[in-house]
């Protein structure tokens, strides 16, 4: 872990190529990691990384986030060509809610059943950047003969030849989805964290339900579908050996441009219609609803606790609540809240005041936990974790994964693989059970809807 890598840029402007459209073309390089801005606000950037220089696996302990800053730190930059875009190499990955709030003692929890890692990262100088509203995009490649990789020319030639090429084609099928937990049992889990909070304990406690599904198709294709169905601003794509991560999220947990950091927790729901009256009549709805306001409310509250720990006296403050943002399948409530963080605060102090976020946990954060892991049973894996990067120059910026589907081979299976996806929401005292239990299934439409395209 003590050898140090470098990173000297080159820059090869490509033209119109969509790294979404790239992946399943370059699917040859190991661990590939695509960050994509698909659809919503904002849409600045999209990233696609592969080939990483070393990873969590080169790790001499379990993974943290406190290993992940020493596998950071391994990376330096030297003086090359100027790198567009947010991401100037250095740390890309997904971080598991498993890996548990930083600082706090651990939640007691089973095992997530797949055995999902804890986190898949890695360092990264090879990769793809556009700019969403130019439609320009960069090759980037490390230049530096030390780390033992094929020359720039070499690797340039090979991965123009591959964007060249007809995309590798797989069909997707799937089977008929498991639900795990019955709707009855989900309700009386609703009702039981009702007692809690009249007891004091809790103030809100966000509780998910899993599916399951076994499918054919590799996994690039199955993200091809989530984005055709189910675009969002902050999508992802990550693979490690034994399984991906396909996300459609919509929400930010963190962006830090080496000034302001910045978090923007979602708290209400509901569903799109087809016809625009009623479809504008949920989103007024919505936006007028005490219950949904109180539960953003209670939750910027928690993220501006989480902030100021780490930010400067008064820098703390709160923009846009709430703004609605309509998707393809739901309404959603959300909220900026926006901090200056003090002299020596960098993007991993950030991360770990803010890991996991407390629109996925609820308040105050470890009890809401505590309470999530006795009723839930098991543990979530990468579902409410958080995928990103932080770059050589400090910058971060990380989603939380809602709407993800994790895929794993099942070999000999009569199927190729499995998908599963949890879907969740806020309980709050003023919560029914009943229509809780409806707007899991509404955030699940989407998902739903890849699986049966």
């Amino acid at each position: 872990m003590s050898e140090r890598l470098r990173f000297r840029p080159r820059v090869f402007e490509l033209g119109d190529v969509e790294p979404a459209a790239a992946l399943a073309r370059l699917s040859t390089h190991s661990r590939t990691v695509l960050l994509d801005s698909a659809r919503g606000e904002p849409q600045r950037h999209s990233l696609l990384a592969f080939d990483p220089l070393a990873t969590e696996a080169d790790l001499p302990h379990p993974p943290s986030l406190g290993a992940l800053r020493a596998l950071h730190a391994r990376l330096q930059a030297v003086d090359g060509d100027v790198v567009p875009g947010p991401f100037h190499g250095g740390l890309l990955g997904a971080l598991a809610y498993d890996l548990g709030a930083a600082g706090e003692r651990a939640v007691e929890v089973a095992p997530e059943p797949w055995g999902t890692p804890l986190a898949v990262a890695g360092l990264y100088v090879d990769f793809l950047v556009r700019e969403e509203h130019s439609r320009r995009t960069w090759l980037v490649l490390g230049d530096e003969p030390g780390d033992g990789r094929a020359s720039v020319a070499s690797r340039r030639e090979r991965i123009l030849a591959e964007l060249a090429a007809p995309p590798l084609e797989s069909a997707c099928d799937a089977d008929a989805l498991v639900r795990w937990t019955e709707p009855a049992e989900h309700r009386a889990r609703i009702e039981r964290c009702r007692e809690f909070i009249a007891q004091g304990d809790i103030y809100q406690a966000n509780l998910a339900h899993r599916f399951t599904c076994a499918v054919d198709g590799a996994p690039h294709a199955w993200y091809a579908r989530l984005r055709r169905v189910n675009p969002a601003p902050y999508m992802a794509f990550l693979e490690w050996r034994g399984g991906a991560l396909l996300s459609a999220s919509p929400e930010l947990l963190l962006e830090f441009d080496g000034e302001l950091a910045r978090t923007r927790p979602i708290k209400g729901t509901a569903p799109r219609a087809a016809e625009a009256e009623l479809d504008a009549a949920r989103s007024r709805a919505l936006l007028a609803s005490e219950k949904d306001r109180a539960e953003l409310a209670m939750i910027v509250d928690l993220e501006r606790n989480d902030l100021a720990r780490v930010c400067e006296p008064r820098g703390v403050w709160v923009e846009g609540f709430p703004t609605l943002a309509s998707y393809a399948h739901v309404h959603h409530l959300m909220a900026d809240v926006v901090g200056r963080p003090r002299a020596g605060v960098d993007a991993f102090t950030l991360l770990e005041a803010l890991f996991p976020g407390g629109s996925i946990t609820g308040a105050p954060k470890l009890r809401a936990m505590q309470r999530i892991a006795e009723l839930e049973g098991q543990g979530r894996g990468f579902f409410c974790g958080s995928s990103g990067f932080v770059d050589l120059r400090g910058r971060a910026a990380w989603n939380i994964l809602i709407r993800t589907l994790v895929w794993r081979p099942t070999p000999g299976a009569p199927r190729a693989g499995e998908l599963s996806f949890r879907v969740g929401g806020g309980i709050t005292w003023a919560s029914d059970p009943a229509a809780e239990e409806r707007e899991t299934l509404d955030k699940a439409r989407g998902l739903i809807a890849t699986l049966r395209a």
